[in-house]
């Protein structure tokens, strides 16, 4: 068996060939694409040895077989079906030794697989075969020169193609690095708008049958004797807890479709906060608690989308509302901060640990575990409130002291017309 180690004690290589090695590690350090990368490797693997051809053989780490990767005497993948062993073979040798080898003839090896040949029509008569390691330093392939063009392969060209070799092995593994995160962001992606979808179709698809079960329970409800009134009570709060969760994913929209959406028009904020308590919210009468609103004497103009406005400003209401115990006091409070509209909703609720302020702007946020919670809704409400505000080029936060309650705040540039 006609195998040399190729072990050289110091370096052997040229200026011109260090040159064209820095020149191709730039090269490689800026792709992405692992096929395009694959293909100038080998291109540039041959050239550089002065071969007939190169190839790249990579490890698959479920099945522990080579598999060629590229080729430059297969144009159209035929090596690709080709499983190489690591076991009785020469890239296996290669990979397991973790060295270079030099195979003069490949004929007297009893390691060479003709049908690697026979497969492509060509004739490999001498292999030139270094690993390629990855950023650990872990074998992951096999780089190879096949049949040196003018006299035999040399310690020159065997230390060339193994700086080559791992140079291009950690620009391999960065690109599939890359390609793997790309492909899992398209899938998030359509994962995010499959749930999408969904509840957009499902949220028009309980609004029609739960407007007709509302419009009947009210009509019983004016008919009914008081002991089947309470009952009839129970079934309108219930079928009001899910309207509101249906309102929560149908504003869901105005986020996804953004600010294409938006019909910007000047407004008096003060106005959009008067509306808030135009009429009074049925759980907190039920809950006798106060609502106070605060207001500045002169307007406070705004240039705002009204409805999207008064959706964010209504889910920061329903919050206070829904974490407020009974007698509790909830007030809103408008007021010009420099160049910007504060509108603050301040409650006397349960309040929120320090470590979720930021959290709880995020959808589907419940602070409470999902099995135990006392409060019921989708998590929705907040996260769609930061979304419109920041569509509208506003900030929000929170402030709160748990058992004493919660401040939320929106920032708005002011509106002027100069």
């Amino acid at each position: 068996m006609s195998t040399q180690p190729l072990t050289p004690p110091s370096p052997t290589i040229d200026a011109p060939r260090l040159a064209r090695l820095v020149e191709i590690s730039r090269v490689l350090n800026s792709a992405t694409n692992v096929d395009e990368l694959l293909h100038y490797i080998i291109k540039q693997a041959a050239s550089l040895t002065d071969s007939e051809a190169a190839s790249i053989l990579l490890l698959d780490p479920h099945t522990r077989e080579l598999h060629f990767r590229a080729a430059s005497n297969s144009p159209h993948n035929t090596l690709t079906d080709i499983p190489i062993p690591l076991d009785n073979s020469i890239a296996g040798s290669i990979l397991q030794q973790n060295r270079p080898m030099l195979i003069a003839d490949v004929t007297q090896d009893p390691r060479w697989n003709p049908d690697v040949s026979q497969a492509i029509n060509f004739q490999t008569k001498s292999i030139l075969g270094v690993p390629m390691h990855d950023a650990d330093r872990q074998a992951m392939g096999v780089l190879e020169a096949l049949n040196k063009q003018h006299g035999r392969f040399t310690r020159q060209d065997a230390e060339t193609l193994t700086i080559l070799a791992d140079i291009a092995g950690v620009a391999i593994a960065r690109a599939q690095l890359a390609e793997a995160l790309q492909r899992a962001y398209r899938e998030l992606n359509e994962l995010d708008q499959i749930k999408t979808d969904f509840i957009a179709v499902a949220s028009h698809e309980l609004r029609t049958p739960l407007s007709v079960i509302m419009g009947y329970v009210s009509f019983l409800r004016e008919e009914a004797d008081p002991a089947l009134a309470d009952q009839l009570d129970t079934v309108m709060d219930a079928a009001v807890h899910l309207r509101n969760l249906i309102q929560d994913m149908l504003n869901l929209r105005y986020v996804d479709a953004g600010e294409s959406t938006l019909d910007l028009q000047p407004w008096d904020l003060g106005q959009v906060v008067r509306e808030l308590t135009a009429v009074p919210d049925e759980t907190a009468v039920s809950r006798r608690q106060t609502i106070t609103t605060h207001l500045p004497a002169a307007p406070t103009p705004v240039l705002i989308d009204h409805d999207v406005m008064h959706t964010a400003f209504t889910n920061l209401l329903d919050n206070a509302i829904k974490f407020t115990p009974a007698g509790g006091q909830i007030d809103l409070r408008l007021e010009q901060r420099g160049q910007e509209a504060w509108f603050s909703v301040c409650d006397t609720g349960i309040g929120i640990p320090a470590d979720k302020l930021e959290w709880i702007f995020k959808r589907f946020c419940q602070v409470e575990p999902a099995l135990r919670r006392r409060y019921e809704g989708l998590g929705l409400g907040l996260s769609i409130a930061k979304d419109l505000v920041e569509l509208h080029n506003g900030r929000i936060w929170a402030e709160s002291t748990l058992e004493q309650g919660s401040t939320f705040t929106v920032a708005l540039p002011l509106y002027s017309e100069v």
